[in-house]
């Protein structure tokens, strides 16, 4: 990769200059200046051809113009609301179709910009000399290999075309007839298919530094595995397996593995995927498809579309090829939430139950303060990425057959812990009074060690506590109910979550003392787990606590997120335990998992001596990274979660 890196270049001033005055034609429309951007793209990448090599596309041009003038971008978007860029982004595109039929059968459906980016990636295709590879992207795919040449090229041409957080969907279903197609033919061998996907898989990686994202790793390539057909029958296939050894076998950040599961998944899949997890890399993520395709079904999604689901960049659930979900347009902070509750109600409130109802109450204005925000969407054509779509006959950015917003819930463990000592201590044995915890907590516990320390040792938690888990349940339902019944402008409803992203960071740093003796300031857990305050519980402890029935009413998605300390996948016993564990959650009807492999001593000596610990990946929230190049706010919090020990 660093001899091919020796290839990337800067446009010189004068070559951008001459694009840019091309793609910023005022009399160009935004669709047609992005077409165009695509096309002049392509045309100046250099074209890198390795011998041995099977999978093409290699990024040579490491920037290149914008579709908008200096200044032009913010006075378009004024008075709009603008999701992150304001790009299409986290959606899945329907690989299985335009592998089977190709770009051409979908040239006339469309408007003339999507003819011009279907020209220009059957162009740019064409400068490989590859007769197998520019059929396929002309008229589909014919077997594995040239499915797999023709994916990255389209692929790649939807980072090129300035779109981002591009996951890769079910690949195991629509990769499997070629593979089989190719294996009864005998043109192909299970150790051939295994050297291919590997390969495949690298090239996840070439050029991934130069993606989108918080941090480097955060590019959305996300892919699924597993599951269930559009009848119900199980889709676990010989590819599902190949997929996971590759994955193994590669030890790659990307693309990042996600496995559907239910209650009939045999232990020996769970056992090669905790080899998986064994190597540190965060993955594979677990879905639980007897919780999320009832809940999609609710939502309003149609039974065989919510069989087809995948995730998105990180964790939440969207649908390949018919959806413009944005599943990730906001956050509440239970957390916070809470806290002011107690600080401003507490007082009047003469019963637990009165406390709640102001908790059920503030959820609701939450919601109400939010939503409006949301309204007059604006986003950027995205010619290329309709092309993509199952249906290409107009621009993904103006909606799709869905259109739900996401929100997120950060701080649910800590929101619960406050709410249980407060009725443990308050109103239970009266031992704290109200006075008392208002003042301790607006003071940040100074002069209040001995009450710090109660809250923070004795008092219930979520994951040691069953009153604790009840709690849960209420403030799941507040959450959803508080959202539910609301639509958007593109006729959407607000799905809500259990994931907190990078909110788990940003909530935590302007909130003040809370009630289960956490300190101001003091990190949050990442998305749906225990307190980073917990102590003494152990790991199925934690799941039983958090595998909770109304899960279904939270499913945007949001791992449970466990962090197990490396010693315990030793040897072959301690991976049957985990494995079990895992299948354990799902059981119980978890939703969602993800598992960190993780050594606190590791860690820390990584934060002093970067150097040596180059090749060190954890999960930070909905992606895998390398430690060391995170930002310190980021290792710092994976530093503090809880390593449980089997």
């Amino acid at each position: 990769m660093g001899n091919i890196r020796a290839f990337r270049r800067e446009l010189s001033k004068k070559r951008w200059d001459a694009i840019s005055a091309q793609i910023q034609d005022p009399a160009l429309s935004l669709s047609a200046r992005a077409a165009l951007r695509l096309k002049l793209f392509l045309e100046e990448e250099q074209i890198i051809r390795n011998e041995g090599e099977n999978i093409p596309a290699w990024r040579t041009i490491i920037a290149f113009p914008d579709i908008y003038a200096e200044g032009e971008k913010e006075a378009r978007m004024a008075g709009h609301y603008i999701h992150e860029q304001g790009r299409v982004c986290n959606i899945s595109s329907d690989w299985e179709g335009v592998l089977k039929g190709g770009l051409l059968a979908r040239r006339d459906a469309g408007n003339e910009d999507m003819r011009t980016t279907i020209d220009a990636v059957i162009a740019y295709a064409d400068r490989y000399e590859n007769e197998a590879l520019s059929h396929a992207v002309r008229y589909g795919a014919d077997s594995y290999l040239t499915a797999m040449q023709m994916f990255r090229i389209l692929h790649f041409c939807l980072w090129a075309s300035n779109v981002y957080h591009n996951t890769v969907g079910r690949y195991d279903q629509y990769m499997y007839p070629y593979y089989k197609a190719d294996v009864e033919a005998g043109r192909l061998t299970e150790e051939q298919a295994l050297a291919l996907t590997e390969e495949f898989f690298l090239s996840f990686n070439r050029d991934s530094d130069l993606y989108t994202g918080m941090q480097q790793g955060d590019n959305g390539q996300s892919l699924m595995l597993g599951g269930c057909k559009a009848d119900g029958s199980c889709a676990v296939n010989e590819l599902t397996y190949i997929c996971l050894k590759a994955s193994l076998h590669n030890r790659r950040i990307d693309p990042k593995i996600n496995l559907r599961v239910n209650k009939d998944t045999p232990i020996e899949l769970y056992e090669l995927c905790t080899e998986l997890t064994k190597q540190g890399l965060g993955f594979p993520q677990y879905a639980n498809d007897d919780v999320v395709i009832p809940a999609l079904v609710e939502m309003g999604y149609e039974l065989e579309d919510a069989r087809d689901y995948t995730v998105a960049a990180c964790w939440e659930f969207i649908i390949p090829g018919v959806a413009m979900d944005i599943p990730n347009i906001g956050a509440v902070s239970h957390a916070e939430l809470v806290r002011n509750v107690i600080l401003t109600k507490l007082r009047d409130c003469d019963s637990f139950e009165a406390l709640l109802e102001q908790v059920r109450l503030a959820e609701i204005a939450e919601a109400d303060r939010q939503e409006p925000g949301y309204r007059n969407l604006w986003i950027e054509p995205a010619p290329y990425q309709s092309v993509l779509m199952s249906d290409y006959s107009h621009d993904i950015s103006e909606g799709a057959k869905y259109n739900n917003y996401g929100i997120h819930g950060t701080g649910f463990a800590t929101a619960v812990d406050q709410l249980a000592a407060v009725q443990a201590y308050v109103y239970g044995d009266h031992s704290v009074g109200k006075d008392e915890l208002i003042s301790a907590m607006e003071n940040d516990f100074a002069g209040s060690v001995a009450l710090k320390h109660k809250l923070r040792e004795r008092a219930p938690k979520l994951g040691l506590d069953d009153a604790c888990a009840e709690l849960l349940d209420t403030m799941i339902r507040f959450f959803h109910d508080a959202w539910q019944g609301r639509t958007n402008e593109r006729d959407g409803i607000f799905r809500t979550g259990t994931g907190s992203a990078m909110y788990y960071l940003w909530h935590a740093r302007d909130l003040g003392a809370t009630a289960d003796g956490r300190a101001a300031g003091e990190m949050l857990a990442a998305n749906f787990s225990p307190s980073l305050i917990l102590s003494d519980a152990g790991p199925l402890s934690a799941l039983q606590a958090m595998a909770r029935p109304t899960l279904k009413l939270v499913c945007n998605g949001g791992p449970m997120t466990l962090e197990l300390h490396d010693t315990v996948f030793k040897n072959a016993e301690g991976i049957k335990k985990v494995a079990q564990l895992v299948r354990t959650y799902i059981l119980l009807g978890g939703h969602q998992l993800q598992l960190n492999a993780v050594s606190r001593e590791t860690l820390l000596d990584a934060q002093r001596h970067p150097e040596e610990h180059q090749n060190l990946i954890v999960r930070v929230w909905g992606w895998s990274g390398h430690f060391v190049q995170l930002d310190k706010g980021y290792q710092d919090q994976i530093i503090e979660r809880t390593s449980y020990s089997i």
